[in-house]
């Protein structure tokens, strides 16, 4: 069997991930080989295919492990005893610095999802959909409240949003005049001056 860890305790699948991460973004997807992964990443084909069962199930779980983090933190804000739009504010400043933490994997995902068979290609969608109604049912909370005004249909503030963040990787740097949180600030505070009754 596969050992688990390497040297510095690090899991086989995190390996996997990492390496896969790294040569999706430098060389593309479809110009990455499984033999390139494995051994950039020190471990066996056997080893890859105990834990993951093709190089498409790496390239859905770099996608899938983001969105994962970001369902669960949205959730947090949107369950929050706090105003709605204190719970929108976070949650939109939220997405774009978890983004920008994981620029490479939004990179390779919006680059390489074609590859993906429908099976999976459904399963993301589902994924990211049920992000999105989350996102949207608060703003729908806010404009049903009058807190936020209903001018503008929920489904576009969310699509305005997400373009936003859906395009940082092809134009934000870590070595930019912003930081993440600046920003993130920014495209939060965009999201809630359009919101404005």
């Amino acid at each position: 069997m596969a050992r688990t860890t390497d040297g510095d305790g690090t899991p086989v699948p995190q390996r996997l991930l990492a390496a896969a991460t790294r040569l999706f973004a430098e060389r593309g997807y479809d110009r990455t080989s499984v033999q390139e992964i494995v051994e950039a990443a020190g471990v066996t084909k056997g080893a890859l295919y105990h834990y993951f069962g093709s190089k498409e199930d790496l390239l859905q779980e770099v996608y899938a492990r983001v969105l994962r983090v970001q369902q669960e933190r949205l959730d947090a804000y949107a369950d929050a005893d706090e105003p709605i739009e204190v719970r929108l504010r976070a949650a939109a400043a939220d997405v774009v610095v978890t983004t920008i933490d994981n620029l490479d994997d939004a990179a390779i995902f919006f680059r390489s999802m074609h590859h993906l068979s429908p099976e999976k290609h459904k399963q993301v969608r589902a994924e990211r959909r049920r992000y999105h109604e989350r996102f949207r049912a608060l703003v729908e909370e806010g404009q049903q409240s009058g807190v936020f005004s209903a001018a503008t249909p929920a489904d576009l503030v969310v699509d305005y949003h997400f373009g936003s963040v859906h395009h940082l990787s092809t134009w934000y740097r870590p070595d930019g005049p912003m930081t993440k949180q600046q920003v993130a600030d920014h495209l939060a505070d965009l999201l809630l001056r359009a919101l404005r009754p």
